[in-house]
């Protein structure tokens, strides 16, 4: 995914619901196989830790969020046991605090309570010294959808910390449409990017975020329809990737599935780009393709993750089957 970071006067810069429908792979079962990108809205279950901003007191500059030793992706959930959703509950709570407040963070994960007192800016407000962020937004592809319900499923990959170890909770969000309007070209050491900017019309809403990719409901996309592969019907040798690096159109463009390790998640599949319009346009494989549908003798396989920072020809893709297999959107 190409993210797009935006600020506000607290933010830089991205929940597992039930499954009442499981989308079976099995012979005949078909999907669209879509490769068009969408502009994504996370809304975040929290207020996460961005930076840290001093807080220009009387005293002079602060940042008590330091002080008390809290760190760049540290998920804040409540403040003196009141449940927190986004940075204005946040600021709301602690204007009704006084002196000395617990904030229960989550780390990686794991839930710690940090005690500490909010400085008092010169505007008169309440700070902890923080760069916080309530939501994630970015551009990516679709890589396939279920047109009788809608469900789809896109990026291939889970939308986390800078690291990608650490998976965002989310509380919902919204997909829409979007283009790419330019292309940075991958070269040695150099990942490049698509660019991607969103066009305004909400398509549908986003509901899971997990290692697989991000899913959930939306109007039905224009694609062509393809047989849902198993993992096992995958082979080495040629196969295409449908992916827009300009304009709304996705178009194919050929690839060499070269290495398939079963279990591997996001990196089950090796891939190779022979296309030379696309090694012209792009150098192999950017940011912001990922998602990108995988098609092989007609059916849809795949989806690519991964670029090699090294080689940008070459990269990783997640089997279809592991993607269908984590959604579980009703």
């Amino acid at each position: 995914m190409q993210k797009r970071k935006r600020a506000a006067a607290l933010a830089l810069l991205w929940a597992l619901l039930p499954c009442t429908r499981a989308l079976a792979l099995s012979p005949g079962d078909t999907l669209t196989g879509v490769g068009r990108v969408i502009a994504i809205e996370l809304e975040t279950d929290g207020v996460m830790v961005a930076g840290f901003a001093p807080v220009d007191t009387d005293s002079g500059s602060v940042s008590p969020g330091a002080e008390a030793g809290l760190q760049s992706g540290d998920r804040i959930v409540s403040v003196n046991g009141e449940n927190i959703s986004d940075d204005e509950s946040l600021l709301q709570a602690l204007e009704r605090s006084e002196g000395s407040v617990e904030l229960r963070i989550d780390r990686q994960g794991s839930e710690s309570s940090v005690q500490l007192t909010p400085a008092r800016g010169k505007d008169g407000r309440s700070h902890l010294g923080l760069w916080l962020r309530s939501g994630i937004s970015g551009v990516g592809p679709v890589t396939f959808q279920d047109p009788a319900p809608g469900v789809y499923g896109a990026l291939g990959h889970g939308v986390g910390d800078d690291t990608g170890d650490v998976l965002t909770p989310i509380r919902g969000g919204s997909v829409g449409r979007a283009q790419v309007e330019s292309v940075v070209p991958g070269k040695s050491g150099s990942t490049g990017e698509l660019v991607g900017v969103p066009e305004g019309d909400v398509l549908g809403d986003v509901r899971q975020n997990s290692p697989q990719g991000i899913f959930g409901v939306a109007a039905e996309m224009e694609g062509e329809s393809y047989p849902a592969a198993a993992e096992s019907e995958i082979s080495l040798g040629a196969a295409e990737i449908l992916c827009t690096v300009e304009g709304a159109e996705p178009r194919l463009y050929g690839v060499d599935i070269t290495r398939i390790d079963s279990g591997n998640g996001g990196r089950a599949l090796s891939l190779r780009v022979t296309d030379a319009e696309l090694l012209e346009k792009t150098g192999g494989i950017v940011q912001g393709m990922s998602g990108s549908p995988i098609l092989q003798d007609g059916k849809l396989v795949g989806a690519v993750t991964h670029v090699l920072v090294e080689d940008p020809t070459r990269g990783y893709g997640i089997t279809l089957e592991s993607m269908l297999n984590a959604c579980s959107v009703a």
